[in-house]
């Protein structure tokens, strides 16, 4: 496939201010997305944002593109990236556009598409805008001009989306859930959403200012969370990232599960409810101890390479509907077609709830395998991990474990960094096994300097 110029796995990103995060690129960018998505029919796209204070200005540079393409815009506001992916599909628009670095700081941002089907876009129709990036910028006729409206009703429309994904003959009445929105887009939709199915909510970093978006919160800060959740002798607590499409929870003795975590209970009340529609897949980051746990109860599992996306393409190819990273993106396409927080904290809320259990308690049956991570830097333009020394120290370690760990060696798609990664039952033979493959990763790539 043609080499990408801007578009990465997950849409433009940059540091706001420079080259691509700036208002001229983006007002070309959304001319350029105009110009190709105005071959269909309805011609509009609906744009959302997070909380970032870039977000105001890349919003507007966007607008501005659109209509001289000929463009409606529907403006959405502050939302979460999957309600945009939601609420683009059941408009009917050509796309939904969300400017967000998800769990980024605020000086970060990007700008990503989703189709009229709430999915990412084909790779054909990023590289035909990438082609028509290079196209001198041009403008409709003034009576052919795009027009701008407003959904006022936005966050209304997604609270009672999410509240239907949650079983009607259940409540969360009697539940106290600590709520950690990151200072991000659930800010205004978790919350309600919750209160509405009858929890006792308490709320953190839910009082967004422009630059406090993911700072010392949310699903990759959790500390803060697990306090609050002690002190207030809470049944559970939620953190979700800036853009929504992450979430981690915390049991009530303060406990973090993962997206791992949250991935196994999901799948086993699908299975419980004769509702799991095959298999499930994660990464090769997936802990050992999810597969082995999921094959305990009968529940065959995949491994998809690292990124939502790829989760996503491994689930449509095999017709399945669950899967996940431990990051936290946790997928439920039988619910909606995106990563999305709230949803799947709903989903465990929900096991909670018909089972009368504690988060802990779900919990049961999935051991962690103990896991070692190593990045060693390597002179790009080689390839380490192909060594013959590397292979052979890789090969007698999983001798070694045999098939009670694995091994995995990859190199970075962001940095000349190779990981070393090694899990099994023993931590100290983890990380004896991790330190012994990464020494000789190490002189491998000093040798090719």
């Amino acid at each position: 496939m043609k080499e990408r110029k801007y578009f990465g796995t997950d849409g433009v990103r940059g540091l706001v201010g420079e080259h691509p995060i700036n208002p001229e690129f983006a007002m070309k960018l959304g001319w350029a997305a105009g110009r190709v998505l105005s071959e269909n029919g309805t011609k509009k796209v609906m744009i959302g944002k997070d909380t970032r204070i870039s977000g105001y200005m890349l919003e507007t540079a966007l607008q501005a593109g659109l209509i001289a393409a000929g463009i409606d815009v529907v403006l959405l506001g502050p939302m979460p990236t999957p309600a945009i992916a939601y609420l683009a599909q059941t408009f009917r628009a050509e796309a939904g556009i969300v400017i967000s670095a998800s769990h980024n700081p605020y000086y970060d941002n990007g700008i990503k598409f989703f189709n009229c089907r709430g999915l990412k876009l084909d790779d054909k129709v990023e590289l035909e805008i990438e082609a028509m990036l290079d196209e001198p910028m041009t403008c409709v006729e003034s009576d052919k001009l795009g027009k701008a409206s407003r959904l006022t009703s936005a966050d209304g429309r997604y609270i009672e989306f999410c509240k239907s994904q949650f079983p009607q003959s259940l409540s969360l009445e009697g539940l106290k859930i600590v709520l950690d929105c990151a200072n991000g887009a659930t800010y205004h939709i978790a919350p309600s959403v919750m209160r509405e199915l009858g929890a006792n909510i308490i709320t953190h970093a839910c009082e967004p200012n422009g630059v406090n978006i993911n700072h010392e919160c949310g699903a990759t800060h959790v500390d803060t969370l697990k306090r609050k959740v002690l002190e207030h002798n809470a049944d559970v607590g939620i953190a979700y990232d800036g853009d929504g499409d992450r979430v981690m929870m915390v049991d009530h003795n303060g406990r973090v599960f993962d997206g791992d975590d949250l991935v196994y209970i999901i799948a086993c009340q699908a299975a419980q409810d004769d509702n799991l529609g095959g298999g499930v897949v994660g990464t090769v980051m997936s802990n050992m101890g999810l597969e082995n746990a999921l094959k305990a109860k009968g529940i065959e599992f995949a491994r998809s390479k690292v990124g939502d996306r790829y989760v996503m393409e491994l689930l449509q190819q095999k017709g399945w509907t669950i899967g996940g990273e431990s990051s936290g993106h946790v997928l439920n396409l039988d619910l909606i077609s995106t990563g999305d927080g709230i949803i799947s904290s709903l989903q465990v809320l929900a096991a909670m709830v018909a089972q009368n259990k504690t988060l802990q308690d779900l919990g049961t049956g999935f051991t962690k395998y103990p896991m070692k991570m190593i990045n060693v830097r390597y002179t790009p333009g080689t390839d380490p991990t192909k060594a013959p020394a590397v292979l052979a120290a890789v090969a007698d370690v999983e001798q070694t474990l045999g098939e009670k760990g694995r091994v995995l060696l990859r190199k970075s798609g962001t940095e000349p960094v190779v990981r070393v990664m090694v899990e099994a039952e023993q931590e100290k033979l983890v990380i004896d096994s991790a330190e012994k493959i990464a020494t000789v990763v190490e002189s491998m790539s000093k040798q090719t300097d």
